[in-house]
């Protein structure tokens, strides 16, 4: 995994601000079932908007879930690995652990085993390494520096490369487009 500096501020009893956590992130996740193994690391979520700001406790330290609860957020680094024609993938079993309840379908599997999407907007930056997102319609190439704004559409992450791709992401809770209805 890249490695992560995380710091988390907060304040004091008399409102002075300090640095609650400083460490490399607590929950760390690697999906096994992806092929050279997904890695995840929750960094913070929210479960309610506004946030509370008032917690000293880890909000990263629950289990995954892919999406943000109802009005929350997520942030979390996602360490694609490199990937090979010959891989085998079992996509049900790959988003069971990611604690998707947007399970791939038959129809949306057919260009990449991971196509799938979300109930959230998604800002994602790419931080090292390339790989591709896959739509229904085109692909792009994802390059350090690329920013994405996900709106819950179909798509996929292909790394073809011989290095991860590193990104950084935050998931907003959002609701489902009108089209999909």
């Amino acid at each position: 995994m890249s490695e992560i500096h995380r710091v988390v501020t907060g304040h004091n009893a008399k409102g002075q601000s300090l640095i609650r956590f400083e460490d490399s992130g607590t929950n760390h996740v690697t999906i096994d079932s992806w092929p050279g193994g997904l890695k995840i690391t929750e960094l913070w979520v929210t479960n309610e908007a506004p946030a509370n700001m008032d917690s000293d406790t880890d909000r990263a330290t629950r289990p995954l879930q892919h999406d943000p609860q109802n009005g929350g957020t997520i942030f979390r680094w996602i360490e694609f690995p490199p990937e090979s024609e010959g891989d085998s993938f079992d996509a049900s079993e790959i988003f069971n652990a990611l604690g998707s309840e947007n399970k791939p379908t038959g129809e949306m599997s057919q260009e990449h085993f991971s196509t799938h999407r979300t109930d959230s907007i998604d800002y994602i930056v790419v931080v090292s390494g390339t790989m591709r997102m896959v739509m229904d319609e085109g692909e792009v190439v994802l390059r350090p520096g690329t920013c994405i704004v996900q709106q819950g559409t179909s798509h996929a992450w292909v790394n073809r490369s011989t290095e991860p791709c590193v990104v950084a992401v935050v998931l907003v809770a959002a609701e489902k487009p009108s089209v999909l209805d």
